[in-house]
């Protein structure tokens, strides 16, 4: 075998035995139940009154359309 091969190869080896060390050492992650989280899909929402971003009160009245309203829940990094 030449030199420039066996580097090749042991570059190769380094390389595959870093990656199997970084997934041996990765943290298994928790499963989340979902549905203990908070209101889900379809479920109705109780009244609320709270400030927009504009700080406008809105209701829940207040923000139904013909076909209903859809909340969503936008968690900021910098809270």
């Amino acid at each position: 075998m030449s030199r420039r091969v066996m580097v090749i190869v042991l570059a190769m080896f380094f390389m595959g035995m870093a990656t199997w060390a970084a997934r041996a050492q990765t943290p298994t992650r928790t499963k989340i139940d979902v549905s203990k989280l908070g209101p889900q899909v379809g479920e109705r929402v109780p009244d609320f009154s709270l400030q927009d971003q504009h700080g406008e009160t809105r209701t829940l009245q207040s923000i139904m359309g013909p076909k209903g309203a859809m909340l969503v829940f936008v968690r900021s990094a910098d809270w």
